[in-house]
């Protein structure tokens, strides 16, 4: 019997036996059934589990907020970018975050590091330490809403962590005249001493402001302060903290290591008579605070302060912060520390990787009064350290020696608020090691008598003006801990930026220089900031090619001079008739779009509307054109206009608009609603003969450049385009909006739906989801008619889309639904983003970068996963015993490299230098038109696809689409959920396209031939 061909042969059968079904009855299965299977699948923390997964030697990344570009980009498109933005006025250095989000959103991640640097030199640190919970993140408006607030940290260590790897340099602030030409007050000797965050800070702004002789000086002999030395490598590593001051340096910081006030007879006084005109204090506070009951105690007897402690674990587990790298704390046994604040949570979670069996935290308060933040508390929970409030330590029992016990007093707060001790209420806890972290002190009487003569105050700290950190010696500063205003690493940050201005102020009035009252300091510059993204269309030069769209961002002329403020490079009119063709509106006219389903919100993919020209008259915009062009000359403005089929209403419009100084026309033939019903717009737009007659009336009637703009209801756009050329055009503009019908409601009834009736039209649909379309039509004018300027418009919302309508042949590029999405600063983020693309296509070490995306680490909620196969033999998923498993491998892979000493250095920084001419926008425009064709010209070289185990989620995604829409090509592990591809693939794409996880599916080359299964044998032979 013959077999049939409709059903699936046996081995497909096999392949489908976990894809989807439809559920015909309710399913039965036990509780206990499910309780053992759960365990399978399980991929958090199991609750009832009594073992805990030992830590030794394990440094590597355990921040919740760390992301992968995947989880970067899924976060920063769900960013409101709200006006007034609450999360910016919570962060301490003013970061304009709604900007950096923006740019991480449109991939790119120059410019969103770029805006972050120019406000905090430390960025990448902050954004791996700052407790954003009670910062910006505490501000957010999302936090109104079920899904909750922005990772806010997790997407700024994103963005600099990616700027990090593309190794440019920072330079001089651009508006400074030559480091030679310089007046004589900017050559000031400046003195910094300690080189942790508010010095690195403050050397970074006045640098940036141009001065030329800073120097900081560092006791020790690695860099960063405490970031370094008392934050642990798995939440600050030492390469970050290296990469921030390498910055600096770029600028001409000189750091001198082993000197310190107090040391080498180093003293405010001596460095004032070597010629230092300002000095900046930022030395933290150095020595600990130590209760009375451990007078005596050494390490060796088990006990440390955090200020022992912390340094040691850093030297040992921090690559290339000490020459050697050391070994860790040897602790054993029950680890008591001792403090609430984020020091304390940093040695529990520390001490769990030097060897501790158990840590318990103890602290006077309850937890309703911890300092630390909610992410580190959460993170030692995680990590199985006990908490133990209302304790105050009152004795340590010692036995043989060694510290065996602490005795604690029982805290309580009384009706005054007041927080007593209870010698009635006693605990003692055994204990092999005590660590204290009751906070940091300034006692050094060297240290304080190398600081005079400076006041201090009651809490034996240097007496500080807050605005403008000066203390009592006008020529001398302070910021940090020592200032006894930051709590922080990004308060520290700030408070030398803020010293930084004022000393400006300070060193400028020696010279009776004037400074503007209002605070001006320079943001962060690069090479990338050079590249000059200007073009010339149609003889008229663009400063950039981003303009607005002849659309509701052009409503008026006021929101385009507000635009030209902002930096955009052109602007196109609302489109303006005669008064005899005025028109009025209807509302609601302007929708959101369904092509993303439902996303509330801005980022929409689409908009409809129904809107209809200017109802603005010709003289309004004729006289507002004067204006704008007197206040802007060098940016370019387009006049639109439209009128009915006749000669001379063209004629009279076109030359209204070219007296009123108008650099160019757009010839709006395109509009797809309304107008076309008054034989206008569209109506002229679809019939070749009546667009070529119009733009030879326009040609001869002005001799400022005109463009026609084209619509994309046609058959064929480039038989418009052709007939544009015709009739003189000297570019078209492609496309307008796409006719359509955006949605109905249940009732059957429209949206927008007008008026009582409730009836409504086919409307423009713009944005996103238009993109491939007018990407099509652009190209295919650009192959047809070479050459021939195309203003590009329909869907371009980022540098990397303009690039792509560049590279199909555009010259110039008009943006409306982005703005309506967002703002008009979103040129900023074009322009940066555009000056990034250009110049990493100049640099050898990006060819493996797509745009400014690198190509993606193996990783697991955005952490570097070892790759289990080298380390075990075969893949493991991360999921139920798996995961253990996988946890097992690694923990004996740590241990067994514990003790090893060996010599360390953080790598020496490269900067990547441009080994060809950056590209111009001139250059890459038409680029990739050599790569579009006909289908008969596509080669036979197939592919198939690659499933990188270590990267898998474990979705299923991929073998559901393979198996209902494609080749039954994917097998599913019914164990271990790990997809395999097998021969019957085809290379369709189709798993990759549904895949979650950016580069976890790869397509290669097919290495055996491809024969196609054509279900029954060939008839004839084929042709080819």
């Amino acid at each position: 019997m013959a077999r049939m061909l409709s059903k699936d042969l046996s081995d497909i059968e096999n392949i489908l036996a976990l894809n989807p079904c439809v559920r015909t009855h309710a399913t039965l299965k036990s509780t206990q059934t499910t309780k053992k299977e759960k365990k399978q699948w399980k991929r958090n923390t199991d609750k009832n589990c009594n073992s805990c997964e030992k830590l030794e030697n394990n440094f590597d990344d355990i921040k919740h907020t760390t992301l992968s570009e995947r989880g970067a980009l899924r976060e920063a498109m769900r960013c409101l970018k709200c006006a007034d933005a609450p999360c910016q006025k919570s962060c301490p250095t003013n970061l304009d975050i709604k900007s950096f989000i923006t740019s991480i959103a449109n991939k790119n991640y120059y410019g969103a590091a770029k805006t972050i640097l120019s406000d905090n030199p430390l960025g990448l640190s902050c954004g791996m330490v700052c407790p954003t919970s009670d910062l910006c993140v505490g501000g957010c408006n999302l936090y109104a809403t079920e899904e909750g607030p922005i990772n806010i940290g997790g997407l700024q260590q994103f963005a600099t962590e990616i700027f990090k790897a593309m190794n440019v340099a920072q330079i001089r602030n651009l508006s400074l005249p030559p480091v030679d030409k310089m007046p004589e007050s900017y050559h000031a000797k400046i003195a910094l001493i300690g080189c942790g965050p508010a010095s690195i800070s403050c050397a970074s702004f006045l640098a940036r402001l141009g001065y030329t002789d800073i120097t900081i000086f560092e006791k020790q002999q690695y860099l960063g302060g405490l970031s370094a030395s008392e934050i642990p490598e798995f939440r600050l590593p030492y390469d970050v903290v290296n990469f921030e001051t390498e910055l600096m340096k770029d600028l001409g910081v000189k750091v001198i290591h082993g000197k310190g006030l107090g040391s080498n007879g180093m003293t405010l006084t001596t460095l004032q008579h070597e010629g230092y005109k300002a000095v900046f204090i930022g030395i933290g506070l150095p020595e600990p605070n130590r209760d009375n009951i451990f007078d005596g105690l050494t390490m060796d007897q088990g006990f440390y302060t955090s200020k022992d402690f912390l340094p040691l674990v850093s030297k040992a587990s921090k690559p290339g912060m000490c020459e050697y790298q050391g070994r860790l704390p040897s602790i054993k046994g029950t680890v008591i520390v001792l403090g609430a604040g984020d020091t304390a949570f940093d040695c529990a979670t520390s001490a769990l990787r030097c060897g501790a069996r158990r840590v318990f935290v103890a602290f006077r308060k309850g937890f309703n009064n911890i300092r630390a933040v909610p992410e580190e508390m959460e993170l030692a929970k995680e990590e199985k350290c006990e908490f133990l409030p209302f304790l105050s330590p009152c004795k340590v029992i010692m036995k043989n020696g060694k510290i065996s016990a602490v005795e604690f007093v029982r805290t309580e707060q009384d009706e005054d608020g007041n927080w007593i001790e209870d010698e009635d209420q006693v605990v003692r806890l055994k204990a092999d090691t005590i660590i204290s972290a009751f906070g940091s002190v300034l006692s050094d009487p060297e240290v304080k008598e190398a600081m005079k003569p400076i006041s201090f105050n009651r809490w034996g700290l240097p007496e500080i003006d807050p605005e403008s950190m000066q203390t009592s010696e006008p020529w001398v500063f302070a910021g940090g801990d020592i200032a006894g205003l930051a709590n922080t690493t990004v308060e520290s940050v700030n408070d030398g930026k803020q010293a930084s201005w004022y000393m400006h102020k300070y060193l400028q009035s020696l010279h009776d220089a004037w400074i503007p009252s209002q605070p001006k300091l320079p943001c962060m510059y690069t090479p990338i900031d050079l590249v000059d993204i200007s073009i010339e269309v149609a003889g008229l030069r663009f400063p950039n090619p981003f303009g607005l769209a002849s659309a509701p961002p052009t409503t008026d002329s006021a929101m385009i001079r507000r635009a030209f403020e902002q930096g955009w490079g052109f602007a196109v009119t609302k489109t303006f008739s005669l008064d005899k063709d005025i028109v009025t509106n209807v509302s609601p006219r302007i929708v959101r779009g369904i092509t993303s389903g439902p996303l509330y919100g801005p980022g929409q993919g689409s908009f409809l509307n129904i809107e209809l020209i200017s109802e603005k008259t010709a003289a309004y915009w004729c006289q507002s054109i004067r204006e704008l062009k007197a206040d802007f000359p060098n940016e370019v403005l387009i006049a639109s206009i439209m009128c009915s089929y006749s000669k001379n209403d063209w004629t009279e419009l076109a030359h209204m608009a070219e007296s009123s100084g108008a650099d160019a026309l757009e010839l709006n033939l395109s509009c797809p609603h309304g107008m076309g019903e008054r034989g206008m717009g569209l109506a002229c737009g679809q019939d070749p003969e009546l667009v070529r007659n119009i733009c030879r009336w326009v040609r001869q009637a002005v001799k400022i450049p005109f463009f026609a703009k084209l619509t994309p209801n046609v058959t064929n756009i480039v038989n418009i385009a052709l007939a544009a050329k015709e009739g003189g055009a000297d570019g078209v503009t492609a496309t307008n909006t796409v006719s359509g019908l955006m949605g109905l409601r249940a009732d059957g009834t429209p949206w927008p739906a007008v008026g009582k009736a409730k009836r409504t039209t086919y409307g423009g649909v713009s944005g996103n989801a238009i993109r491939p379309i007018s990407l099509r039509a652009v190209s295919a004018i650009a192959c047809a008619v070479p050459g021939f300027p195309i203003l590009a418009t329909g869907g371009i919302d980022s540098a990397e889309t303009g690039l792509q309508f560049l590279q199909s042949g555009a010259s110039a590029l008009q943006v409306c639904s982005a703005v309506q999405n967002q703002d008009f600063t979103v040129i900023e983020d074009y322009c940066t983003g555009l000056k990034a693309l250009l110049y990493l296509m100049s640099i050898e070490e990006f060819h493996s970068w797509d745009g400014q995306s690198p190509p993606t680490a193996r990783h697991q909620k955005g952490k570097p996963v070892p790759k289990i196969a080298d380390l075990f033999g075969k893949q493991l998923p991360s999921f139920g015993p798996f995961l253990e498993q996988r946890k097992k491998i690694i923990m004996e892979y740590k241990l067994k490299h514990k003790n090893e000493t060996r010599a360390t250095s953080v790598p020496e920084r490269v900067i990547f230098i441009p080994q060809k001419a950056v590209p111009t926008v001139k250059d890459v425009i038409g680029r990739a038109l050599q790569y579009i064709g006909a289908y008969g010209q596509l080669d036979q070289e197939h592919v198939v696809a690659l499933i990188d185990e270590e990267q898998c989620i474990n979705c299923g995604k991929c073998y559901m689409t393979c198996n209902d829409s494609g080749y039954q090509a994917i097998k599913f592990d019914p164990v271990t959920h790990i997809p395999t591809v097998n021969d019957s693939c085809t290379g369709c794409t189709l798993c990759l396209s549904v895949c979650p996880i950016i580069d976890c599916i790869k397509m290669v080359t097919r290495t055996t031939p491809y024969e196609p299964k054509r279900g029954l044998p060939l008839a004839v032979n084929p042709v080819c």
